[in-house]
């Protein structure tokens, strides 16, 4: 072999080397990547075990200036007396390390930061600790009906038509998409469907400006309706302004708000989040079920009367962790359980579970099991996998069905968080959100 060749050779045998390093520190970054989530929430005031078992070591340091006496975070049982000694005084962070279990006391609310490293050598995630204040929940379980109406009008689709010359023409294909938002109508604001419609009719065929929002950004755009063949004026589009259906609510809480769901309220054509202008709960009875069987889910069928004598409450916010507003004083005296503590997710277990939901009319406990807890994971209504075990509710149901989104999980006597989604495949499991990401919404 040439020294030519023996060197080609040796580059070749480092390539290959830098691969494996790479390969071997990716395989590792995924699989202890979501095994400590980003934000870890604490309780002020109690002593809380952080049990990860993660190969992962750093620094815990505050996020806030002149707070040195509000905790005491001991990295471990040998170190605890020195550490809390420590953050007391002027050291301005200490080392834990995941690899054992962390223990954690902060006696005030308050923010640290800390940055992890894999082995103490490879850069892992830097996370958020958050210290909140303990909280009781009143578990609901009961079926609500649902009323919101947009802030403008949602435009669900583009099409077209022939105009009166007998062309097929689509006024709004370059202006306007699917999911956006009509706010305004040449300065005037869009109220419901019905004044979009008429003042669309009335425009005589001049151009008209559009305020609409998409993406979260409102911009101006102008479209110039045409005849049809029927003699109206017309700009080729599908609108909504409401949205109706039913679903459970999750808890109740002492000040008189409530939480739902466990996810937002979605337009069924667009998949967007529904712009909530106001919204509305409503007593409602559930009058039939629908068993849900692999790959066709079951759903629970509601009768609601939309009149102001069955409204129980206000929405006040439409967002992906679920909806959320305010009861009325009837729902609160009749509530069917006592406030319960809440679990963080760091707390939650693998095995027994309950949910609650009211299939036969009253809410009920209902046995499950959670199978799979991710701490971080990108699709936060899907934090909790469950696996229905009762046999009751699988007679009735075959598992989670639609309208048992929001229903409370119940774990140790603590609200773990609300059934969000069935798997399709199979209907015997399903979806749960963190309550903490509720309440953090």
């Amino acid at each position: 072999m040439t020294k030519q060749q023996e060197k080609a050779y040796r580059g070749l045998l480092y390539l290959l080397l830098a691969a494996a390093v790479a390969a071997l520190t990716t395989i590792v970054y995924f699989t202890y990547w979501d095994k400590i989530p980003s934000t870890i929430k604490i309780r002020a005031g109690v002593e809380q075990e952080l049990n990860f078992r993660v190969p992962a070591s750093g620094e815990i340091y505050r996020a806030t200036e002149n707070a040195a006496q509000a905790a005491s975070i001991p990295a471990d049982n040998v170190e605890r007396e020195r550490a809390a000694e420590s953050i007391s005084g002027s050291v301005q962070s200490i080392h834990v390390d995941f690899t054992h279990t962390v223990k954690v006391k902060a006696n005030e609310i308050d923010t640290y930061q800390m940055d992890l490293k894999l082995f103490g050598i490879l850069p892992y995630k830097s996370v958020d600790i958050e210290v909140i204040q303990d909280k009781m929940l009143i578990p609901s379980g009961i079926p609500i009906g649902i009323y919101v109406k947009t802030n403008g009008v949602l435009v669900v689709g583009i099409g077209e038509f022939e105009n009166s010359e007998g062309k097929k023409v689509s006024p709004s294909k370059y202006a306007l998409q699917k999911g956006d938002y009509i706010l305004s109508v040449n300065g005037e604001e869009i109220e419901n469907k019905k004044q979009f419609i008429r003042l669309v009719e009335d425009s005589g065929g001049e151009n008209m400006v559009l305020s609409i929002k998409r993406n979260g950004d409102i911009t101006d755009v102008m479209v110039k309706p045409e005849y049809n063949q029927n003699q109206d004026w017309k700009l080729g589009i599908w609108i909504r302004d409401n949205a109706q259906g039913i679903g459970t609510m999750t808890y109740e809480d002492t000040d008189h708000t409530f939480g739902a769901l466990g996810h937002g309220i979605n337009d069924v054509d667009t998949s967007t989040l529904m712009n909530l202008e106001e919204g509305t709960l409503y007593r409602t009875e559930i009058v039939g079920i629908t068993r849900g069987s692999n790959g066709s889910p079951g759903e629970l069928t509601g009768y609601i009367e939309y009149d102001s004598d069955n409204v129980i409450g206000e929405i006040t916010e439409n967002t992906t962790e679920g909806i959320f507003g305010v009861c009325d004083t009837e729902i609160e005296n009749a509530a069917c359980y006592e406030p319960i503590p809440i679990a963080l997710k760091q707390e939650i277990e693998l095995g027994p579970a309950q949910i609650i939901c009211s299939v036969t009319g009253e809410p009920e406990f209902y046995d499950v099991e959670i199978v799979e807890v991710n701490l971080e994971r990108d699709n936060i209504n899907r934090g909790i996998v469950i696996q229905v075990v009762d046999e009751k509710l699988l007679t009735l149901t075959g598992g989670i069905i639609q309208g048992m989104s929001g229903s409370p999980i119940i774990q140790n006597g603590k609200l773990v968080g609300a059934v969000t989604h069935v798997l399709v495949q199979d209907s015997t499991r399903g979806y749960g959100i963190f309550i903490e990401e509720m309440l953090g919404h």
